[in-house]
């Protein structure tokens, strides 16, 4: 059976045919959609969002401890987090075959940063594959996990962005039904105590040569000869990139495999042609090996350091030449950056932060990170999941052992955010005694990654009723006693509730509640909600002075006319926030039935 599928659908149904019984991730892109495809196959699969990529990866190594097979997924970054478990869990080796899934992406489309997980590999000392299509994405997870029971260790699948977004034809088999592998209790194996450790440590070096064997000799590693003018070594995308621009004129030295890399097979395929390209995606990971081989080669001294090695990228670099595109005038084009939508529940929120003065405002990942830009200026800072409150405790301490300074730090994140680390973030605060504005923009759902479910939202992964976590219930058992919930929607609410805490010498939460505009509504949601989202905004032309008040709330719904001097909004857009019409100086806007 043939199917067309992204590449995150085809690792989906590869855990499917693999036998896999338990797959854990946190969302993040590009890899949110292989949890969800994985979730598809409830009878089969028990599959579950967690609060972070840590526990994502620990829950889905307890599922192997007790034989099952098991996966996690999560974006690059979240592979940071996810650290401490893999490198342990590295040494003592599974029960049960674990896959962990490592999507990179470079050019930073959507990320804080641009890593190169294949260092981990390497780091972890754990094997490696990376497909370059659908059908090997499929292919790979399949053979990881065999690979994974044979050779007693996780193993780490590394796809891009490019591989988890295209689709290609993939030919799909049945469930291979693996059975549970007996559980045993194997103190030796799984209690790493330093005892337990030395000597495992000993045979993940052992593993390591066994594995170098079977980098030189498998199938995912192959030599393509052509033309031995030219030798291309890539793994991944970059290996279709290639194919793309050089097609059969040079020869290719396929990598699917690639920790540990293959040497003989390098080494054999470098003497046999005149020039290597080494085309790969970050950093200089094969070229590096080919240099100690002492083969020399061209890499990322003619290709860049950074971003996606796209056919006209590797055009360029090679050629000095692009191909013939539309041509357009540039100054033509409307610039459209990223905003918040229409109706989004932080607009409030951030439209008061951003009027504070005497603030350091220390923002998170979500949809809010778009608040460090006009009209709102309300984000100074930016590093990592759940990092906002912590930052801002730290500059809050420095800020107050400045003599006569009285510089104050509100801090924001997202519900999800909160559960991923925030809330470890928060106990910090508390315990050292902090005096920070803690600020928790509770939407209801996990919003930027496309609404997956989260410890608040009431519902898992696979649509079950579960156990709803109540924030402000959690914020006090932490040991805050200054908690205000707000409708964010409701600027004087916002507004009273920032005068509130800033006049605190103590620590602070603002909990603001309020769904995504975008998120569809749950039986709770209706009910706590009703109110939500029913009528529209509209300017009454007659009263608009033109002072674009209501346009400095940053609503893309609401345009103003140059030439009349007057705003208007549209309807299409319009959800009925409100507060566009709370700003308005002489009431030009008012309420219409939706």
């Amino acid at each position: 059976m043939k199917k067309l599928l992204t590449g995150n659908e085809a690792i989906a149904r590869g855990a499917y045919e693999a036998g896999v019984r338990f797959a854990a991730a946190y969302p993040g892109t590009p890899s949110t959609e292989i949890l969800e495809n994985i979730g598809e196959f409830k009878d089969e699969i028990i599959a579950e969002w967690a609060p972070n990529e840590k526990v994502a990866l620990e829950s889905a190594i307890g599922a192997s401890i007790a034989g099952g097979r098991s996966i996690a997924a999560m974006k690059h970054v979240g592979v940071n987090v996810a650290a401490d478990p893999l490198f342990t869990f590295a040494y003592t080796g599974v029960n049960g075959g674990l896959v962990l899934v490592s999507a990179d992406e470079p050019g930073q489309h959507s990320s804080q940063n641009e890593q190169d997980n294949r260092n981990y590999a390497k780091f972890a000392k754990i094997p490696m594959f990376e497909p370059s299509d659908s059908q090997e994405s499929k292919d790979m997870v399949k053979a990881a996990f065999d690979l994974s029971e044979t050779y007693d260790a996780p193993v780490l699948l590394r796809t891009t962005t490019r591989v988890c977004h295209s689709k290609g034809i993939v030919e799909c088999q049945d469930r291979d039904e693996k059975e549970i592998i007996k559980y045993k209790k194997t103190a030796n194996k799984f209690v790493t105590v330093p005892a337990v450790s030395r000597g495992l440590r000993v045979k993940v070096e052992e593993r390591q040569k066994k594995l170098l064997d079977f980098s030189n000799t498998t199938k995912w590693n192959s030599i393509q000869w052509n033309d031995t003018k030219v030798g291309v070594i890539a793994s991944g995308m970059s290996y279709s990139y290639a194919k793309e621009v050089f097609g059969d004129t040079v020869s290719y030295l396929k990598l699917g495999f690639t920790n540990p890399l293959p040497i003989e097979k390098i080494k054999e395929f470098c003497s046999k042609v005149e020039k290597v390209y080494v085309i790969e995606e970050n950093d200089p990971y094969i070229e590096e090996q080919v240099r100690i081989l002492g083969f020399d080669c061209y890499g990322k001294n003619l290709f860049p350091a950074y971003g996606e090695m796209l056919p006209e990228v590797l055009r360029k670099a090679v050629y000095g030449e692009t191909k013939p595109t539309v041509e357009y005038e540039e100054k033509e084009i409307v610039g459209r950056p990223p905003t918040l939508c229409a109706g989004c529940p932080h607009r409030g929120f951030y439209y008061e932060l951003g009027k504070r003065k005497n603030v350091m405002m220390s923002g998170d990942i979500g949809c809010y990170s778009l608040a460090f830009a006009e009209p709102y200026n309300a984000q100074d800072q930016i590093i990592c999941m759940g990092a906002s409150i912590s930052m801002g405790h730290g500059a809050q301490k420095i800020f107050n052992s400045i003599k006569d300074n009285k510089m104050r730090v509100v801090a924001t994140l997202g519900d999800s955010t909160f559960f991923h680390t925030g809330i470890n973030s928060l106990i910090d605060v508390i315990y050292n005694n902090s005096n920070t504005v803690n600020v928790i923009l509770d939407n209801r759902i996990t919003g930027m990654t496309g609404h997956q479910e989260n410890p608040g939202s009431g519902y898992t992964l696979q649509g079950d009723k579960t156990a709803v976590l109540d924030i402000e219930a959690i914020v006090k058992a932490i040991g805050f006693k200054n908690i205000v919930v707000i409708n964010p929607n409701d600027l004087t609410a916002v507004k009273n509730a920032l005068d509130w805490a800033l006049s605190l010498d103590e620590p602070s939460v603002i909990i603001t509640r309020w769904p995504c505009v975008l998120k569809k509504f749950s039986d709770e949601d209706k009910e706590e909600f009703d109110t939500a989202f029913k009528s529209k905004c509209t300017v009454d032309e007659e009263k608009c002075i033109g002072c674009k008040a209501c346009t400095r709330t940053g609503c893309p719904a609401i345009v103003f006319d140059k030439e009349n001097k007057k705003s208007s909004i549209d309807l299409n857009q319009c959800v009925g926030c409100e507060v566009c019409l709370q700003v308005c100086p002489v009431k030009a806007i008012r309420k219409v039935e939706a």
